[in-house]
């Protein structure tokens, strides 16, 4: 069994002894340990907290723990039941809820399930934040209400129709061009809460036809549920036999989005946000964000438009800071993605949807074609076994330095950014090894940057 607890929340795999697994009693302590932060650092007036989940084996179970405890804490729940993580974070923002919690593992095994925790904007806490909610959990620093104090509940199961109204709503979302083109769309879901919002978003937007693989929100995923090449072979038979146009493949709780082509073959999972950027940028020109581990071909399509594309350390919460701070258009991280400001701050594989399928109404292309309008660029990813005893630290300046002629980034670890490709160097905090990315032109070309880096760490840690 395993528990794992970061400041991005708590996920572990269900059942086991106490704090080794994720059960009823380590739920309600971490539940409570959120709620008491709520409390203490909330600006709004409202005493509300949504509560959403994917659709999981364990969901109802790990649900009804959490609502239960945070109306012992005194909070009213609005229970929004199956829903996508992005439907969540709207709810917040649409109750005008002091947070929310969604619970979901997002794209690891069925066994696995997770809270995600949200302010009142609907964003997920930040670095302190989520270390606050650490120490009240190991301290076990909170207090139930008295019985004329606890919350009450309330169940309300239309915020997905509400999300899909205000995807439909969005500026740059055409429903007349994606009916007019026709489109035979299949969707894999992966047998979670995307079976009901996906298809049902494309019936909204005017798609003649769908076809619905894994559909059933049912929790028993079909295939490892990570959207992955080697894990959608069967929507990738399905779109080579014809007569589909494009096939897009979620994660359990819909905050990733990958796209099929036509024959069968993948876009990439790199270049959903790439495409979507290229709609967004055309109509309105500005700046760009994503991960120091995601593709170039954000920033050159960023530069085509005469915008500037940022890189911000791993993680949507930093992604969004620096959306922020640069008052980008639009963002996201290379795993599919997609963050529209314009919508809300979070990653929507909704409105990842809406706008593609406009970008691709509107180009007149097929799926491949649109793909070849792209750089292409290859990332490979390797990591290295290190020693508990080396100091991973000293090894990542070592290589800064031995790099310092090219632009280098260490705001999340090493980046070098040579003139034909990246490599970029980061820790783990869970075990002694460096994950090396990299990327350019060519696969060879990427493993080769790798493997002169590599090299070097070897050389420089001794091993």
């Amino acid at each position: 069994m395993t528990l794992i607890k970061s400041i991005s929340g708590i996920r572990g795999t269900i059942g086991g002894p106490v704090g080794e697994g994720l059960n009823p009693i380590d739920i309600a302590r971490f539940t409570a340990a959120y709620a008491t932060h709520i409390r203490e650092n909330k600006t709004t007036a409202s005493n509300k907290i949504v509560v959403g989940r994917d659709a999981r084996l364990s969901g109802e179970m790990v649900s009804r723990v959490a609502v239960g405890t945070l109306l012992g804490m005194g909070f009213d729940v609005v229970n929004i039941g199956l829903a996508s993580t992005p439907t969540t974070e709207l709810a917040v923002v649409m109750e005008q809820a002091a947070g929310g919690i969604i619970l979901t593992a997002s794209h690891n095994p069925k066994q696995w399930n997770a809270l995600k925790l949200l302010n009142e904007r609907g964003e997920f806490l930040n670095a302190a934040e989520g270390e606050h909610v650490l120490r009240l959990a190991e301290d076990e620093s909170f207090t139930f209400a008295g019985v004329d104090e606890l919350g009450t509940l309330t169940e309300d199961f239309t915020y997905t129709q509400k999300h899909i109204d205000a995807v439909l709503a969005l500026d740059l979302v055409d429903a007349e061009a994606i009916r007019a083109a026709g489109f035979t769309v299949a969707v894999d879901a992966v047998n979670s809460v995307g079976g009901v919002a996906i298809p049902a978003l494309l019936e909204a937007l005017g798609v003649k036809r769908v076809e619905r693989l894994y559909c059933t929100p049912d929790g028993h995923f079909p295939h490892n549920p990570e959207p992955l090449p080697e894990h959608l072979t069967d929507i990738s038979a399905l779109m080579a036999r014809g007569g589909v146009d494009v096939g897009f493949v979620v994660d359990p709780d819909v905050d990733r989005l990958a796209i099929v082509c036509e024959d069968g073959s993948m876009f990439g999972e790199e270049y959903t946000l790439v495409a979507v950027a290229d709609y967004v940028l055309r109509h309105t020109p500005g700046n760009t964000v994503s991960n120091l581990s995601s593709t170039r071909a954000l920033r050159d399509v960023t530069a085509r438009y005469g915008g500037t594309y940022t890189a911000s350390a791993v993680g949507e919460v930093n992604v969004v800071a620096a959306m922020k701070a640069t008052g980008a258009v639009i963002g996201g991280e290379g795993n599919g993605g997609v963050i529209y400001p314009a919508s809300h701050y979070g990653r929507d594989a909704l409105v990842g949807v809406a706008l593609f399928l406009t970008h691709l109404a509107k180009s007149g292309m097929k799926v491949s074609e649109l793909r070849r309008t792209y750089p292409d660029y290859f990332i490979s990813k390797n990591k290295i076994q290190l020693t508990p005893a080396i100091d991973v630290d000293r090894v990542l300046a070592t290589i800064k330095r031995a790099y310092s002629q090219y632009d280098v980034n260490d705001v999340d670890g090493v980046k070098i950014d040579f003139p034909a490709g990246w490599v970029h160097l980061r820790r783990s905090n869970t075990e002694p090894i460096i994950r090396v990315y990299s990327e350019a032109a060519t696969r060879e070309q990427a493993e080769q940057f790798a493997r002169a880096i590599m090299d070097e760490i070897k050389r420089v840690a001794g091993l």
